[in-house]
């Protein structure tokens, strides 16, 4: 062999002794090089100070860093160094050896501990020192690791001189020396040593940064070291060397730190919604920059929690996991980000927000499986499984949770010592609240009642804990309390919790007053509930502006009557805080969304205070704060109007078309629908119920725009109705569809026209209907609408709006059934007269004793503010209640403290309406939200059909009916289909709103009332049977059944003759049966037919067919004494015998007393008329009185529809 090839071999064996880290061979391979070869001084020097360097490296202790520092006297630096840069001055030829012997010289410094020296001789880079090379990429390999040895040793020197960023910039400008590890090609042991020890050191000094501030994650290149880790991972793999967990090299950090830096990082750009940073990777325009975000966040935790798991054993019962712990809680906070408002199916990818919540719960129960009783990861659990409707499993988690929890705190009270693993005070409270919080949201009795005894644990817990940290800074504060060894056990927790655990606390107490039967705990449990809501308000230790309290409160003083006190709460909620221009950039509304029920309230109140036209100013409001239609309802066509389906498509997926409701959940949306269901009740009282049936179709058409998945058809009589009964304004009619429904601002109704004189010669005020009305281009735009709907009760009987005009009476008459929405007046002398004949309601003025609304002149700008200047203390007529002197100074802590608010001359801040719901948004089934939907359309059909009934028009009132039971017969269907058990006829399962046999029970009781309308009371009987066999406790049905039975009782309704009637040549019908001579007619004779002489009962042409020979009908008295001993034959009875009233007398009673014991029952005003009644036919006028005067008081609070249509969610905002 020759000399030059001699060399070549042993250049290359010198190369690859050096490149695999054969550090015993080099000695000899450097001889070698000497004898063949004397031209290579230079790389045969650095190849015997390299292996001096690792040879006195390896003399340290096994458990020192490579960082640490190595003795000059072990290095013999004094001869090394001046024989290496001898031998770099000598080299002229050979430009790779030159800069290896540079890199050698500075790591002789960095090894002996000399870093300022180190970093003054390390070459700047590879680029600048080899740039006389011709081909880069016919460079070694060992120059290339030479080059990363360099930049770590140069940016290790300034990172210890705490000069991290311009570490980072060295570390930057040499990732491009990374390339060729990424070219695919499989790189040997010094070389993959370098290259992790490079971007270890680089994502580690990264992650100091960030967290000193020194940088920030919205630098484009905050993720690049990151980056650059995981391409370095992902490489390894393809080239066969897949990376294991565990320590790269010694005494580095374990490999999964640095993914939980990156995790950290990541993590950090996610919840602070910083911009996604573009460096080192690669942006595609086809998926957006959250699709990237969420696609690398995933990646970044399926790596990190498969080393974590795979490191971490299953831990004694007195060690805990706080590695794993730590990462789940990461994974929760991401979890709560990506599953919140603000990011949206399409942001998640495939799956969306139930995808990413089932994978969450996978993490849980694998991170379970190396924890022992984590009380964290259970209480995850718990609201996770919440988060995709899984009840039970949820409550499973919170029990064994709560076990754990009151064990482990039972234990350190007794021995003193604080256990790590424990949540601590104010953790365990918000957990016990959102459970709370949950029972009485979606669960029925059973839910509520362990929701009652949660909270009286959490008012346990709270009297046993300290005082709360007060909310003013300026207030002096104790210190907590420390035991004999100086340990806090119980550490003071905030106002914030302590208002948020009273807030649950007083919803639990309000829930179980509203399901409980027992009705002597009924007051005092109420009682208790507004006392803890004037906890959670407090402006001491509590959260004095939380609207979700404010809301509840005044729900539950409206329930009591107390509506100057509600009404000043909800005033002050709705004030006390203006948009600010954060909010106004925002475009998803979230305050004005929230304040919807707020408004809804407010116009109930209103209502029951009879100031009508300003409640149905404030439904408008609800809509109104959104300042634009279109904002809210989107570009799309309102107007109801027949389109293709590809146009619907088409508009469906331009994102600009589309408006807030199309964001919103199905609450939201079913809140929106109830607004618009009071703003037709208010039409129906103030104009009549005609009036309503024309405008009943914009609920349809709101319905469709809300729930576009179910298009509702409106029944064919809709066109006929609208078209055979004239509105009674047509200034009503002149304005568009897209206004009624939507109006906005802009368009403000006229102010009221003067007409004619009343009595006194002074002009009445004639007011122009509220903006809810139907239009003349809706009536001619329905015969081209092909809708679809269906709804429950809510307006199902007629009996409470029977008594809303005059005095407490047992019977009306027909003819003032028209107004007969009409509030009574408390006052001594009526506000108001109510026709007898039933023409148009006489509109409150100036003329009644109050000034209620005074239009402002035309073109004068009208703000919503215009609620708020009406004061509640102003005329004393009005302020006159039954309930007189139970106003807002029995609530001084949270109302009374307001007033200076609602007059305007402070406005609180209202801090909760922008802060996280307390519950995550729940994922339901799709077959679930299609029932909700379902019954809110049966809810809509049925009040249709109540419009109108009341409207005389009793066959559209059966069709909308029959549009109800289709729906109701289909959702039978469904359920008795379901396997999964979680569904019954009976039970709509967690989060369901009626059952199946709720909803026939509302179709038949309207059936019955549409029964009644018509003159059929028998017919309406068996109705109401029906009813009740669905649904004993409905209510309406309960009132409706209970009048017919009292009727029969009394003898005002009589058997239905056994012998049909026989219609005469002249039209009149006669009957067969004795006539009656009992003055309970006219009822007793249809259509007021005369007394028509008997026919005779022997065959006509025989004997005794003389005058004489007819024997005169046994009077009413007879036959009542003579059934005591002998019922007459059917065909002669004339009336029901005494034990079959008394049956019916007392059956009604039965059921009333039953009813109002009950938490649907006991504010509900016509079965407590229906009772006193009963009472009184049972010979008890002292209990009739006492009950006539209850519902007096009843009435004098009672809004145009219930209180609880408010919230879908019983008390929870």
């Amino acid at each position: 062999m020759s000399r030059p090839a001699k060399v070549a071999q042993y250049l290359v064996r010198l190369e690859d002794a050096r490149c695999e880290g054969k550090w015993d061979d080099v000695p000899e391979l450097v001889r070698k090089v000497r004898k063949h070869s004397t031209d290579r001084l230079c790389l045969t020097t650095t190849a015997e100070t390299e292996h001096a360097i690792i040879i006195a490296s390896q003399k340290q202790k096994p458990g020192s860093r490579p960082a640490t520092a190595v003795s000059a006297t072990d290095l013999d630096v004094a001869q090394l160094v001046p024989r290496l840069l001898g031998a770099i001055d000598a080299e002229t030829t050979y430009v790779e050896d030159k800069y290896q012997a540079q890199v050698c010289v500075g790591w002789i410094h960095w090894t002996v501990g000399q870093y300022d020296d180190a970093s003054t001789q390390l070459p700047q880079n590879v680029e600048t020192e080899l740039g006389q090379v011709d081909q880069p990429s016919s460079i070694s390999e060992w120059t290339r690791v030479c080059s990363l040895k360099a930049a770590y040793l140069k940016a290790n020197c300034l990172a210890r001189n705490n000069e991290r960023v311009a570490a980072l910039a060295v570390f930057e400008s040499a990732l491009a020396s990374l390339s060729y590890v990424w070219s695919g090609e499989k790189g040997r042991k010094q070389l993959r040593f370098w290259a992790e020890l490079f971007l270890t050191e680089f994502c580690m000094l990264q992650s100091q940064a960030l967290e000193r501030g020194e940088k920030t994650l919205e630098d484009p290149n905050s993720l690049a070291p990151f980056r650059s880790w995981a391409k370095y991972w992902e490489v390894s793999k393809a080239q066969g060397s897949p990376l294991v967990g565990g320590y790269g090299f010694r005494g580095a950090v374990p490999r999964r730190r640095v993914w939980n830096e990156y995790y950290a990082a990541i993590s950090g750009i996610l919840q602070q919604d910083f911009p996604f940073p573009t460096g080192v990777t690669n942006v595609t325009n086809e998926a957006s920059a959250r699709n990237q975000l969420r696609a690398e966040l995933k990646k970044v935790e399926i790596a990190y929690e498969g080393l974590l798991l795979s490191e971490t054993s299953f831990p004694r019962a007195d060690e805990q996991r706080q590695e794993v712990e730590d990462f789940v809680g990461a994974v929760m906070k991401n979890w709560s980000v990506l599953d919140g408002r603000d990011w949206h199916e399409q942001d998640l990818g495939p799956g969306g927000k139930e995808g990413l919540s089932r994978g969450i719960l996978d993490i849980l129960y694998r991170s379970a499986t190396k924890t022992f009783h984590s009380t964290a990861i259970l209480r995850y659990l718990f609201t996770v499984h919440l988060s995709v409707a899984e009840f039970d499993l949820a409550f499973h988690a919170l029990d064994s949770y709560l076990e754990i929890v009151k064990k482990g705190k039972a234990r350190v009270d007794k021995t003193g010592h604080p256990e790590a693993s424990l949540d601590d005070d104010a953790t365990i409270l918000e957990t016990i609240s959102q459970a709370i919080i949950a029972l009485c949201k979606y669960g029925f009795k059973d839910a509520v009642e362990k929701a009652h005894a949660l909270g009286v644990e959490l008012e346990t817990m709270l009297q046993k804990l300290p005082a709360p940290l007060p909310n003013s800074p300026d207030n002096i504060t104790t210190l907590d309390e420390e035991d004999g060894n100086g340990v806090i056990l119980h550490p003071r927790i905030t106002s914030r919790v302590f208002a948020s655990s009273w807030q649950a606390i007083g919803i639990s107490q309000a829930q179980w007053s509203r399901i409980t039967f027992d009705a002597s705990v009924r007051t005092d449990t109420q009682s208790k509930a507004i006392r803890s809501f004037q906890k959670s308000l407090s402006p001491d230790n509590g959260n004095p502006t939380d609207a979700r309290t404010l809301f509840t409160l005044g729900l539950l003083l409206a329930e009591q009557r107390e509506l100057t006190a509600a009404i000043d709460i909800v005033k002050a909620a709705l004030m006390s805080n203006r948009k600010t221009a954060e909010q106004s950039e925002s475009g998803s509304y979230w305050r004005e969304r929230s304040l919807i029920p707020l408004w809804h309230l407010l116009a109930l109140l209103l209502s029951a205070r009879q100031d009508f036209i300003m409640a149905a100013r404030a439904c408008e409001g609800a809509f109104e704060q959104f300042d634009d239609p279109t904002v809210l309802f989107g570009s799309q066509n309102l107007q109801g109007a027949f389109r293709s389906e590809h146009l619907n498509e088409a508009e469906a997926r331009d994102e600009k078309s589309k408006g807030l409701v199309d964001e919103m959940n199905d609450l939201e949306k079913e809140g929106m629908i109830e607004v618009k269901m009071t703003q037709l009740a208010l039409l129906e009282l103030l104009e009549g119920p005609e009036v309503a049936v024309n405008a009943s179709h914009e609920l349809l058409v709101l319905y469709t725009r809300l729930f576009s998945g179910l298009e509702p058809k409106a029944p064919a009589t809709t066109l006929k109705a609208t078209m055979e009964v004239p509105p009674k304004s047509s200034a009503g009619t002149i304005r568009t569809l897209r206004g009624t429904i939507f109006g906005s601002k802009s368009e403000k109704p006229p102010p009221p026209r003067r007409v004619g004189t009343g009595e006194s010669g002074t002009g009445t005020i004639i007011a122009e209907r509220p903006q809810t009305t139907q239009t003349v281009a809706s009536i001619a735009t329905t015969a081209t609408t092909n809708p679809t709907i269906h709804v429950t009760n809510g307006e199902l009987g007629d009996s409470r709006r029977s008594r809303r005009s005059s005095s407490v009476r047992s019977r009306r008459s027909d003819s003032t059934r028209r107004n007969s929405l009409r509030k009574r007046e408390p006052s001594a002398q009526p506000r108001r007269a109510t026709s007898s004949s039933g023409s148009a309601p006489h509109i409150p003025s100036s003329l009644d004793g109050d000034d209620y609304y005074t239009p402002m002149a035309d073109g004068a700008p009208q703000e919503r503010a215009d609620f708020f200047t009406w004061s509640s203390k102003g005329d004393t007529s009005r302020q006159r209640s039954f309930s007189k002197g139970r106003g807002l100074s029995r609530f001084d802590s949270t109302a009374s403290s307001r007033r200076g608010s609602t007059a305007g001359s402070e406005r609180l801040v209202l801090d909760s309406l922008s802060s996280p719901n307390p519950l995550p948004a729940v994922q339901f089934p799709k077959e679930q939200v299609k029932r909700q939907r379902q019954a809110v359309l049966v809810r809509v059909w049925l009040m249709i059909a109540a419009f109108y009934r009341r409207a005389n028009m009793f066959s559209d009132a059966k069709g909308a009916i029959d549009e109800a039971k289709t729906i109701v017969d289909g959702l039978e269907g469904e359920v008795a289909k379901d396997t999964s058990g979680s569904v019954t006829l009976r039970d709509p399962g967690w989060g369901g709103k009626r059952s199946v046999e709720e909803l026939w029970a509302d179709v038949h009781s309207e059936l019955g009332y549409l029964a009644i309308s018509e003159g059929e009371p028998y017919v309406a009987r068996d109705y109401f049977e029906g009813a009740l066999m669905h649904y004993p406790d409905h209510p309406s049905a309960i009132v409706g059944l209970s009048n017919i039975l009292l009727d029969i009782y009394s003898e005002a309704l009589l058997p239905p003759p056994t012998i049909p009637t026989i219609t005469l040549p002249d039209g009149q019908s006669t009957n067969l049966m004795p006539t009656s001579a009992s003055p309970q007619s006219p009822r007793d004779r249809p259509n007021g037919t005369g007394n028509i002489p008997a026919l005779p009962s022997t065959p006509l042409g025989l004997g005794g067919d003389s005058p004489q020979s007819i024997k005169p009908s046994p009077s009413v008295d007879e036959t009542n004494n003579s059934s005591a001993e002998e019922l007459p034959p059917p065909y002669k009875a004339i009336s029901l015998p005494l034990i079959d009233r008394l049956a019916a007398r007392d059956r009604a009673y039965g059921l009333l007393s039953g009813l109002t014991k009950l938490g649907t029952g006991w504010n509900y005003s016509d079965a407590w008329f229906a009772l006193a009644r009963a009472h009184e036919d049972s010979g008890q006028p002292d209990k009739a009185k006492e009950v006539l005067w209850w519902c007096v008081e009843l009435e004098e609070g009672m809004g145009v529809r219930e209180w609880n249509c408010v919230s879908a969610n019983g008390y929870v905002l």
